[in-house]
């Protein structure tokens, strides 16, 4: 089994105690962050061997960042160093009717101001088998799209396996730009990620008969999502996680995996949350894990939903769950019953 590769922005985050406000708060929690960051720190918690890749600067923050990456065994070899600056992302916990707000300072981040000279993908996807990016990566600028377009014909060339999270961001771009860009990206993708909102967002793929506000999805919808999607791409599997929202604290959570003209929908969890912010995230990194641990189709949406389920109870970014959390939870054991 070969390395994982995970590329993109790993940020710090800032967020009030609890559930403050913004305008409350006198003092923040300092933790870091990042899509492609957080599925490879679950997946190094599996057991895999996964390696980041990003560009950082050399000062204490951003060794800060690369260290809280190293202690959970994701390999920060292929992490450039350089820049000026790390990304932060502001994080105020939504509660009740109150939803979560995220606010980014991000620009001219190191990662964003990159050079294809920082990367040397010949030399990072030696021995390789997988290589994972979302949609936010690209968004950062023009040099970084094209960075990931680099990565990509590359990896194709090597015959390693791709699996892209969609990840639209409308604080980053526009969707005019997401679907023109993500267009060109997803010609070499195998294995696409989404939520009820992203294929609507980036390509105009929209689920009927689902109402993302009023909390009520579809089935039949997302599956002509993923028919449609795989029809415009040849993607070999389509995932799609299905929130629906009764408010900040509850929501219902249960996916789908679209491969083989067949779909695969998991068991439905009622969630209250700790803390949303990488839920998406921890369901692609179980994904990953259980496609390339050879599960069926069921067994594997079973698996990456109940991952990210266990991640919406813990704060932070990072999915800090054991392979038997996530199994014991798939198999059935949902009650959170004290375990001494």
């Amino acid at each position: 089994m070969g390395k994982i590769i995970t590329f993109g922005e790993l940020m710090l985050r800032l967020a009030p105690e609890n559930y403050l406000r913004f305008v409350q708060s006198e003092k923040y929690e300092a933790t870091f962050g990042g899509a492609e960051a957080n599925v490879a720190v679950s997946l190094a918690n599996y057991g895999m061997d996964v390696a980041f890749v990003s560009k950082l600067p050399a000062h204490e923050i951003g060794q800060a960042a690369v260290n809280s990456l190293r202690k959970y065994g994701v390999d920060t070899t292929y992490v450039a160093r350089g820049g000026e600056r790390v990304g932060i992302y502001y994080c105020e916990k939504g509660a009740s009717q109150r939803p979560s707000k995220v606010i980014y300072d991000r620009a001219y981040s190191s990662i964003a101001t990159a050079q294809k000279a920082d990367f040397d993908w010949d030399k990072i996807f030696g021995g390789a088998s997988w290589f994972h990016f979302t949609g936010i990566t690209p968004a950062l600028s023009d040099g970084v799209a094209d960075i990931c377009l680099q990565a990509c014909k590359k990896v194709k060339e090597k015959n390693i396996t791709v699996s892209c999270d969609l990840n639209f961001r409308k604080k980053l771009w526009s969707k005019e730009k997401a679907g023109a860009v993500m267009g060109e990206l997803c010609k070499y993708v195998d294995y696409c990620i989404a939520n009820e909102e992203d294929a609507k967002d980036v390509f105009g793929i929209e689920a009927e008969n689902s109402d993302i506000t009023g909390g009520k999805l579809d089935k039949e919808g997302y599956i002509s999502v993923a028919e449609k999607l795989t029809e415009k791409f040849h993607f070999k599997g389509v995932a799609i996680t299905l929130r629906e929202s009764k408010s900040a604290n509850d929501n219902d959570w249960s996916g789908m995996l679209y491969t083989g003209g067949k779909a695969y929908f998991s068991k439905k969890y009622s969630m209250h949350i700790v803390d949303r912010v990488g839920g998406g995230d921890s369901f692609g990194a179980g994904l990953i894990y259980s496609l390339i641990s050879g599960y069926e189709s069921q067994k594997a949406i079973e698996f990456a939903v109940a991952a990210s389920c266990l991640k919406h109870s813990i704060e932070g970014d990072y999915n800090m769950v054991s392979l038997a959390e996530v199994n014991a939870l798939a198999n059935g054991n949902a009650t959170g019953r004290v375990q001494r």
